[in-house]
Parts: C-alpha cells; sequence; structure tokens
C-alpha cells in the first residue's frame, strides 16, 4: 500500500501548467514539521515536493499561496532522469489525491478550514463557486429558518424501515 498524509504550508506561490494534452498541473512544496526535537530542542523540517492533476491543480493555484496550511493525500511516486551534466537524478514526489484547504498564512489555528474535496481520482463537480475571489470564508446558512419546510409531508418511518 502506497499512501501519505502530510500537514504543512506552501513553502511559495503554487505553480500551474497545462501539459500539452491539455491537462493542469501544479507543483508546489511543503514544509512539514518533524513530530520530534532534536537535541538541542528544535524541531527539524522536511521540504516535500507535491503535485497535483486537473481540476485539483487548479484549486490549488487558484486559491493557495506562500503560506497556505493545507492536508494533502495521495502516494509517493519516484522517478529518475539524466541531468544536462550527464549525471542521473533522482525525485521523488507526492502525488495529490486529496487536498485540504486548512488556512492562511496568518491563521495559525486552522479554524478557516476549507475542504477542496476533489479526488483526482473521481469525477466530481466541484466548482468551489461559492469562494469569491478575495474571500476563503465558508458561506453560513440562517437557521432561524426551517431549511426542509418546503420538502412536503412528513414520511413516518418505524426502525423496522431500517436497513441497518
Amino acid at each position: 500500500m502506497n499512501k501519505v498524509i502530510l500537514i504543512g504550508r506552501l513553502t511559495r506561490d503554487p505553480e500551474m501548467r497545462t501539459t500539452m494534452s491539455g491537462t493542469n498541473v501544479t507543483r508546489f512544496t511543503l514544509a512539514v514539521n518533524r513530530p520530534f526535537q532534536d537535541q538541542n530542542g528544535e524541531r527539524g523540517t522536511d521540504f516535500i515536493n507535491c503535485i497535483a492533476w486537473r481540476r485539483q491543480a487548479e484549486n490549488i493555484a487558484k486559491y493557495c499561496t506562500k503560506g497556505t496550511q493545507v492536508a494533502v493525500e495521495g502516494r509517493i511516486q519516484t522517478g529518475s532522469y539524466d541531468a544536462q551534466d550527464g549525471t542521473k537524478k533522482y525525485t521523488t514526489d507526492i502525488i495529490c489525491d486529496n487536498c485540504t484547504f486548512l488556512g492562511s498564512k496568518g491563521d495559525n489555528s486552522g479554524s478557516g478550514a476549507f475542504n477542496n474535496n476533489y479526488s483526482s481520482n473521481n469525477n466530481y463537480n466541484n466548482d468551489n463557486a461559492f469562494m469569491e475571489e478575495n474571500n476563503n470564508a465558508m458561506p453560513t446558512s440562517d437557521v432561524s429558518k426551517d431549511p426542509f419546510e418546503d420538502f412536503g409531508e412528513e414520511i413516518a418511518l418505524s426502525d423496522d424501515d431500517l436497513p441497518f
């Protein structure tokens, strides 16, 4: 099983590009704190390269900037290439299956969570239309009004009607 879950902050603004076939791809680097302290009592940080594809790539490029805290779920992918100087270079990247936006650079609490909920393995149509260009706040609902009042008559169910 190849599964990775990381929480960290973007080290720079994400870079989105489009492949020759028209597929969007965004690359970004996450700074992830290590869970332990060294001998001096300081925590180390790992800088992990991540790649997102398609709609998720667009959302990350549009809504995330340097310092944004995100949770990434994905898999590790390794590769290699020959550099211009003739040496072989090895790469390790996280291919993002799901990315959750946790907060901006100034928000250390992570309380302004926004879940992207767009997995690159499915075809959900999640445009995030409610997020305006300069507003990362979650939409609110009027709780004084019953949201189901226009759905018709009440349906009575017994415990025998439930499948579980």
